[in-house]
Formats: C-alpha cells, sequence, structure tokens
C-alpha cells in the first residue's frame, strides 16, 4: 500500500510540473470545460449522423459580457421526412454549453485554423432567428461531420485533402466593466497565462503543455494587447 501511494504521489507531483506553464486556475478550469464540449459536440455528431459546432461567442447583441466566454453545442437539423439535414441550414442548441471562469477569454490571436504554421482565424457564423434572446449575435465556430471529423482543419491541396489541426486557446485578461462591448486584454500578470489545445482529425484533442506549444508570437506578447 505504501509502494502504490509513493508511485501515485510521484506521478501527481509529475502531472503538476508538466501543467505548471499552462494558465491560472481559470484557464485550467476552462480548457477542461472546452475540451468536455468539443467531446459533446463529436458525440452528437456521429449519434444523430448529422454535423454539430463548438460556438464561442464573439460579439452577442443582448449580452456583450459574454462575448469571448459562452460556448455552446449545436446540431444541424435533420428533415424527418428525408432524413438528411435541413435546407436551408437550420442549427439547433443542443445544449446550454458554459461561460468560461472570470477574467478567461477565448484568444482570437492564438486560435488559428491551422496553429502550426499560424495559419488563418477560426470561421465565423451568425446565430439563428430561433434561438433565444441571450444567444443572438455572432460566433466562432468549430465543426465536426457525421463521422466525427474535425472539418475545421480540412483544407484541399490539388486533387488530395490535407488536415491542419486547428488550435482552441485560452487566456487570462481584464475587460472595460464600463463598456463590456470592448475587447478584453492582455494584463500584465496574466501576460504568459494562456493554455489551450490542439484537435486532430478524428476530433480528439492534446493540451498544450506550455505555452511556447501555442505558438510562437507568444513569447512577444505585450500586456494591454486585445484577445
Amino acid at each position: 500500500m505504501l509502494v502504490v501511494i509513493a508511485i501515485m504521489s510521484i506521478l501527481m507531483t509529475a502531472g503538476a510540473i508538466g501543467l505548471g506553464g499552462m494558465g491560472g486556475k481559470g484557464v485550467s478550469s476552462g480548457v477542461a470545460t472546452a475540451e468536455s464540449l468539443f467531446a459533446e459536440a463529436r458525440s452528437i455528431a456521429v449519434g444523430q449522423r448529422t454535423r454539430a459546432r463548438v460556438l464561442v461567442a464573439d460579439r452577442l447583441t443582448n449580452n456583450p459580457a459574454d462575448n469571448l466566454r459562452r460556448i455552446v453545442v449545436v446540431s444541424a437539423a435533420i428533415d424527418p421526412l428525408t432524413g438528411r439535414e435541413a435546407i436551408p441550414e437550420n442549427w439547433v442548441l443542443s445544449s446550454r454549453g458554459a461561460v468560461l471562469p472570470d477574467q478567461t477569454f477565448f484568444s482570437t490571436e492564438f486560435s488559428k485554423r491551422d496553429f502550426q504554421s499560424g495559419g488563418a482565424m477560426i470561421q465565423t457564423t451568425q446565430s439563428q432567428a430561433s434561438w433565444k434572446a441571450a444567444y443572438q449575435g455572432t460566433y466562432f465556430f468549430y465543426e465536426f461531420n457525421a463521422e466525427g471529423i474535425c472539418t475545421t482543419g480540412v483544407t484541399a491541396s490539388g486533387p488530395t485533402t490535407t488536415y491542419r489541426a486547428p488550435s482552441f486557446v485560452l487566456g487570462a485578461g481584464a475587460r472595460n466593466v464600463r463598456n463590456p462591448t470592448e475587447r478584453p486584454r492582455v494584463t500584465a500578470a496574466g501576460k504568459r497565462d494562456f493554455g489551450g489545445f490542439a484537435i486532430w482529425r478524428n476530433g480528439q484533442t492534446s493540451i498544450f503543455r506550455s505555452p511556447d506549444q501555442i505558438a510562437t508570437g507568444i513569447n512577444n506578447l505585450n500586456s494591454g494587447a486585445e484577445f
């Protein structure tokens, strides 16, 4: 029993050291929450044989305090007569999702379609008119198809299709409480307080163990920069 306890202590210590540079409690908690929502979206896509998306609020019309903090999961509605996706496109909220911890925000700077070579920003989409007022606005989105593939990273290259893993990155910052529509900014204390993960073709995620793995530009990030 003592040997088992000793081994567990060593493993926990090693894990803590490995995650030491990944971010503070808010960022770490937010990353774990986001990972569970990505797993939920992929499960819905495969289980319902439809597309599913993880949406991150870009600019909400009626609730700007949740900009870059609210995450929801939606799925493409199925036409009961044909068994195929409804036309025109209709996205249905599949869960309430989550709101990131206080002072933790989605990073528009480091969440890229191809994080390995600093690719383009994740695409955006509009909310559906049928959604509640609190959810109206624009969103960044990551998409899974019916086979569970993260199509956000699929790109065409000549006659073949390639996959460039996108990233999902969070950081600690501060928002102007008097004007919540303004983008939050990186604080001096939170300059290196970033964390996240890459999303692979099969929908699995790999956590960045330190800010250095996210992007080379993070080393030159200045406090006061917008998220």
